[in-house]
């Protein structure tokens, strides 16, 4: 009699075993999807922030905060996508709220100086790096600190600064570049050749550099173009940028002569420098 009673015994707790393993199945299943959903979302938002269309980066990241405020990585991602759709006034608004967040890091503080200096808040902006620990050595904390030294007309802190974020970064063409346009508006020129000189050197691409450049040769009445790597159409609107430079000092004759040799080197119809060229001999 007590077979059949011990045969039930087992196939009960067969089934509780059985419930158990298949509630453990389930249960581990939704963690790796949830797993996987997390993994999905970062890529998603790794591409939002990178290579997505600006505007509708904000959009994604403007859904992703109302569902969940208080996840910092979106509150960060809404603030960024803001500045690269040039939304850069909502763009501070946004960095300020990360700021004032439990989790909230120096390099959110930098964030929001750069927002508010894209905004032409300069004495906020000089405010919150103040703020910022001095064992914070970012290159983008350093080359921030020279612009707002550079706003305040500090030279000598704005080259202490410059000089620092150079030595942080592995291409310091732009901020040589920057550097060198400190010099340039102090009217220190033979300074600003030499740091514009370097920008090139660094990267052989950074046309600004190269048009500044040309702008600090003019300024010292050095009208021949420097030896950099250049194309012909770079080449034709450098001779444009030194001929208007002439012009503008003066030296009208020498200006015609350049406007000349960047109409007759351009690969096409040079319109802006045929345009000048017209207006001189006309006037």
């Amino acid at each position: 009699m007590r077979h059949p009673i011990l045969l039930a015994a087992c196939l009960a707790g067969a089934s509780v075993v059985a419930g158990c393993a298949e509630k453990d199945a389930n249960a581990t299943v939704e963690r790796a999807f949830k797993d996987v959903n997390v993994v999905d979302e970062n890529n998603l938002s790794d591409v939002m922030l990178t290579v997505a269309d600006p505007n509708e980066a904000v959009s994604y990241f403007e859904r992703a905060t109302k569902e969940d405020p208080e996840r910092i990585d979106h509150q960060r991602g809404l603030a960024s996508s803001l500045i690269r759709a040039k939304r850069v006034t909502e763009g501070a608004v946004a960095w300020k709220k990360v700021t004032q967040m439990p989790e909230t890091t120096s390099d959110d503080a930098v964030e929001y100086a750069d927002a508010l200096i894209r905004s032409g808040d300069w004495a906020g902006a000089e405010k919150v790096l103040d703020g910022v620990p001095p064992t914070h050595e970012t290159f983008k904390r350093y080359r921030l600190e020279a612009l707002v030294a550079d706003s305040n007309k500090e030279w000598k802190k704005a080259d202490s600064f410059y000089e620092i974020a150079a030595g942080l970064t592995t291409t310091p063409g732009s901020v040589m570049n920057n550097w060198g346009y400190s010099n340039l508006t102090r009217g220190d020129y033979a300074a600003a050749e030499r740091l514009f000189s370097d920008a090139v050197r660094q990267d052989p691409t950074l046309f600004t550099a190269k048009n500044n450049l040309v702008l600090a040769r003019s300024a010292q009445r050095d009208y021949t173009l420097p030896v950099i790597p250049m194309d012909q159409t770079e080449r034709a609107q450098l001779l444009h940028t030194m001929a208007l430079s002439a012009i503008k000092r003066g030296d009208v004759e020498t200006g015609k002569s350049l406007l000349r040799e960047a109409i007759d080197t351009h690969p096409q119809h040079f319109e802006a420098a045929v345009r000048s060229l017209r207006a001189l001999e006309n006037g």
